[in-house]
């Protein structure tokens, strides 16, 4: 058990992680994955051709298509439209399951506090942490944003990573057991918070440059490009090698039908040799099962690295939380070998309670919450400047990525998920999206330019509830206007489309993303 404790503070938390204690707990690892279905293997030849006439892009942009309001099928929430809108559970969950999702939210809301202490199904954060609750990082289960003003950044946070340097690390990337490699001494994560008596890791330093950009119509819009740095290091400086990657946490809605879109779905829209010829060159993240050891489809976080909302759930327990959980089971959370004195504090492990400081009733309630935020109802979908949007969205290429429809399997575990369509607007494969968006930081599959593409759906919401219009894997977009302009790869063209358009046209796109 030394051994695996040891490789966990080696290897990033997260798939790196299970892994690699995967392995060394005799489970077989493969390298290709084979296993990955090319087809769907839960619908009837009848069901098959239902989905794929309901699916097909439209080309009518005169009305509202069938079924168009209701982006999460029949698990949309229709509740009234407030600061609350992304905390509803999924419509069609039984009584019984209703209670399950509040008690689940009550521990996503929960404030965990240092060992020892008198609430003992409370302690065990961090030592080293960058928030006490996953309600602190994902507030109102919304859309995080970068540290504005006096603004604190527990919604944002920087990832440490480097690329392979020896022969054993090369083969572990190659066959999948590992992401990438963290810094040797702070780990895979920046913390920026400690439990008293420890100092943190540092803090995130964030430098904004404005440059102006001229629309084909003459107006000027002001992107801010920002770079990064890390001040106050409590250890030293960083390793030359490593790489700075801001991330601000995604919201929270529909998460439960994402994860049941049939692989075979998303893998039939990968291209990554663009044999198509339309410059658009989408590949799926292949990563490993924590569970199983096996290669699977990587659907969760900016860069696709993580199969399932169970194991995302896991991971955040231990990065952000330093919350050990049965999936990771790392008391420390992302203390390094080289943190002796984080290593030396006590941890919250309760006998009586389990062998981790988040048993397994913790985790599979926080998972069910996580699986059953709802998306709400969309609005104003069938005004004519929406649907006016609407053309020029997919007119511009825009929907080649952010793919509007899916129906999820037949076969899901929940009923709540099963054979509904869906309205995420995303492939949820990985994106060159050029030098502008690159972090030069790469995570499995996705290399330093390339992201998961975002579903798009509630992103009209994100003011009503999360109180800022900050967009992007680092929230540099204060808008959707700047988001767009920020495209670039194999985005650049509907980026330019987009700059091309007159003001009315741009609006009207606006308007329908608004309306999402």
């Amino acid at each position: 058990m030394r051994r695996a404790i040891n490789l966990t503070r080696r290897v990033r938390i997260g798939l790196a992680v299970a892994a690699a204690l995967a392995a060394l707990s005799g489970v077989a690892v493969s390298s290709e994955p084979d296993a990955l279905p090319s087809v769907r293997d839960d619908l009837t030849e009848k069901d098959l051709a239902r989905v794929r006439a309901i699916t097909e892009p439209t080309a009518d942009f005169s009305k509202t298509e069938d079924f168009e309001p209701m982006p999460g099928g029949a698990a949309t929430s229709r509740k009234r439209v407030n600061h609350d809108a992304f905390s509803h559970p999924s419509a069609n969950l039984s009584f019984e399951e209703q209670g399950t999702f509040k008690l689940g939210n009550g521990l996503f809301r929960k404030l965990w506090v240092s060992s020892p202490s008198s609430t003992q199904a409370s302690d065990g954060l961090g030592p080293l942490f960058n928030a006490r609750a996953c309600q602190s990082c994902h507030l109102k289960d919304g859309r995080g944003h970068p540290p504005e003003g006096n603004a604190d950044a527990t919604s944002m946070f920087l990832r440490l990573a480097r690329a392979a340097e020896t022969a054993e690390e090369k083969t572990m990337l190659a066959r999948k057991a590992a992401l990438n490699f963290p810094d040797p001494v702070y780990g895979g994560q920046l913390q920026d918070l400690a439990v008293p008596g420890l100092a943190a890791e540092g803090r995130m330093k964030i430098a904004y440059e404005e440059t102006p950009v001229m629309l084909d119509d003459g107006s000027v819009v002001s992107l801010r490009k920002p770079s990064y740095s890390v001040s106050d290091l409590s250890l030293g400086p960083l390793r030359p090698a490593t790489t700075l990657s801001p991330r601000v946490t995604p919201p929270m809605i529909g998460l439960g039908l994402v994860e049941q879109i049939h692989p075979a779905d998303i893998l039939a829209k990968s291209d990554p040799e663009d044999s198509d010829g339309d410059g658009i060159s989408g590949k799926a993240s292949i990563v490993r099962d924590a569970a199983s050891g096996e290669p699977t489809l990587g659907r969760f976080g900016w860069k696709a690295s993580t199969p399932s909302i169970r194991q995302q759930s896991a991971e955040a327990f231990a990065g952000d939380i330093g919350i050990s959980t049965p999936d990771v089971p790392h008391h420390w959370g992302d203390c390094s070998d080289a943190q002796k004195d984080c290593l030396a504090l006590p941890n919250g492990v309760q006998e009586r309670l389990g062998e981790t400081e988040a048993p397994n009733p913790v985790l599979d309630l926080v998972t069910f919450y996580s699986q059953n935020l709802a998306v709400p109802a969309r609005r104003d979908v069938g005004k004519p400047e929406v649907l006016a949007g609407k053309k020029v969205f997919y007119q511009f290429g825009c929907a080649s990525c952010h793919t509007p429809k899916f129906v999820t399997r037949r076969d899901a575990p929940n009923k709540a998920h099963a054979f509904q369509l869906i309205w995420p607007y995303s492939d949820f494969l990985l994106h060159d999206m050029g030098e502008g968006l690159a972090d030069g930081q790469s995570v499995g599959d996705a290399g330093g330019s390339e992201w998961r593409t975002p579903p798009l759906w509630g992103i009209g919401l994100t003011e009503q509830v999360s109180g800022h219009t900050f967009f992007l894997h680092d929230g540099r977009a204060r808008n959707l206007t700047e988001a767009i302009l920020w495209h670039g790869g194999e985005a650049q063209a509907a980026r330019d489309g987009f700059a091309a358009l007159p003001k009315a046209d741009r609006d009207a796109l606006a308007k329908f993303l608004e309306s999402l």
